[in-house]
């Protein structure tokens, strides 16, 4: 198995600037349009999302491999309905629980129970083919996982009026997101990309009591030193930094709303800090030329870093023009061949 690389992290400002930059954006959707298939394909069938990732692996010079981000398949799991258009993304159709008795009789499934085997089947097919980098498995983080089920507005409200609740049902969700992380780690990736966006919703102290304290039960039960928690939280605007810390996850992964040089100066020098290139204005909806430019500032302005590793803001949706992430890969060659000239 090929672990998560944090050797290049060194404390030494002169060797921070002459460290080469990694880069990791999340490019599976890509993947999926190189090898001629649709996104429900993707979601739907272990085999064909694994083709699709081992076609990103192949075209671009990625320090790694990410799952696709898929925040329904554990809803689904739990009983949610789920739609699945045939290019966009999935999403949660309606509200699965709608009180605290619901909340009080959702049994915690097993890990039979709808597209789960599929997604644990992609991750141990990339782990047996894609051997020259690391896999990284994805999940969907408690809080949004919760919120998919409760309901994003209802739980809100619930945090506050009835704060037992949502707390039992992160207990749930907590409970059977170490189920699935154990299962994935079983199939040998590096590690987890946990996507908790719904988070960044939440103030500092809130982020801490209803996402990092749940999530850090995740941590302690799977991270270790061959499987890093890499958490994604790109609703942070900046506020709940300090609780993404607190999770004790290994990595850190920011969206484009927050500054990644304010990001890094909070952060410990010995956590990987990760983002946060714009994946649908500067990705998706710019030129090759705007991509470049922008990735070379942000590697630029991050030169002193050495845990900082150059990625997307989030996942890079579907029809995002090969041209463009082939011009991030192009700035950061640039950058990294400068780099090492200086040394």
């Amino acid at each position: 198995m090929v672990g998560i690389d944090i050797s290049f992290i060194t404390l030494g400002k002169e060797k921070q600037k002459m460290k080469k930059c990694m880069a990791l954006p999340f490019i599976t959707h890509p993947g999926i349009e190189l090898i001629g298939k649709t996104v429900k394909d993707a979601v739907s069938d272990g085999k064909i999302q694994y083709e699709a990732m081992k076609a990103v692996s192949d075209e671009f010079d990625t320090s790694g491999c990410t799952a696709i981000m898929d925040l329904t398949v554990e809803a689904e799991a739990f009983g949610a309905e789920i739609s699945m258009p045939q290019d966009e993304i999935p999403t949660v159709k309606g509200r699965l629980l709608k009180s605290a008795a619901d909340v009080e009789k959702l049994s915690v499934p097993d890990l039979g129970q709808g597209r789960l085997k599929e997604f644990l089947k992609a991750n141990k097919l990339a782990v047996e083919n894609i051997t020259a980098k690391p896999v990284f498995s994805g999940c969907i983080g408690p809080f949004s996982l919760a919120g998919r089920l409760y309901n994003m507005s209802e739980i809100m409200i619930s945090i506050y009026t009835e704060p037992e609740t949502i707390l039992l049902l992160l207990s749930k969700c907590t409970e059977f997101l170490i189920r699935y992380c154990t299962e994935l780690k079983k199939t040998g990736t590096a590690g987890v990309v946990m996507a908790e966006p719904a988070a960044g919703l939440l103030s500092d102290e809130d982020c801490n009591m209803y996402s990092s304290d749940f999530v850090k039960k995740i941590v302690n039960a799977v991270q270790d030193d061959d499987f890093t928690v890499i958490l994604h939280n790109c609703g942070n605007m900046g506020q709940c930094t300090h609780a993404m810390i607190a999770s004790g996850a290994n990595a850190l992964h920011f969206g484009n709303a927050v500054n990644m040089v304010e990001v890094l100066q909070e952060c410990p020098s010995n956590k990987i800090v990760m983002g946060n290139i714009d994946p649908v204005r500067v990705f998706k909806q710019s030129d090759p030329n705007t991509v470049q430019e922008v990735t070379a500032h942000l590697l630029e302005r991050t030169k002193n870093y050495a845990n900082f590793v150059i990625s997307s803001g989030c996942d890079i949706p579907p029809h995002t023009p090969l041209e463009n992430i082939r011009a991030f890969f192009e700035a950061v060659a640039r950058y990294n061949d400068k780099i090492m000239g200086s040394c």
